[in-house]
């Protein structure tokens, strides 16, 4: 991702913020949930970039970077190349497609996993994952702008 990865998710919160009618099917989504890009090699001292997103209702009322060890309901771990493979195709195809859905990427777990310290946070997960889809494919709007 060339662009800034705050930026990224604040705008991605912004576009969901303002097309509410995407998300009022889906349902309410109550989550607090941190992503996390591992930016190079275990072991190579850099650490990794981690967002925190709060989902209320049909909104995302909060993103903030955050270290990764932070409490949350439920943590989306992978590489950074991954999380830009899954941004890529929702670019190409206007949504994520096939293995590119974070929920096939966590459920095989070889490139994106979920973790939690609590089972119930985690099933936050599998419930509100067409959210979270929904509000990652808003890429397809905001990385590309003819859309």
């Amino acid at each position: 991702m060339s662009v800034d990865r705050i930026l990224l998710f604040r705008a991605l919160a912004a576009e969901m913020n303002a097309h509410s009618e995407r998300y009022r099917a889906l349902g309410e989504a109550d989550m607090d949930c941190i992503l996390v890009m591992e930016r190079a090699a275990p072991g190579s001292g850099v650490a990794p970039w981690a967002v925190r997103l709060v989902f209320e209702g049909i909104r995302c009322d909060h993103v903030e970077e955050c270290h990764a060890d932070e409490p949350a309901e439920f943590v989306l771990i992978g590489p950074l190349d991954a999380w830009e493979r899954m941004f890529a195709d929702i670019v190409d195809h206007g949504r994520a497609t096939g293995r590119w859905t974070i929920n096939s990427l966590a459920l095989l777990g070889d490139e994106i996993r979920c973790e939690g310290p609590d089972p119930m946070g985690v099933d936050k997960f599998s419930r509100f994952n067409e959210t979270l889809q929904e509000f990652l494919d808003g890429a397809s709007h905001v990385l590309s702008p003819a859309r």
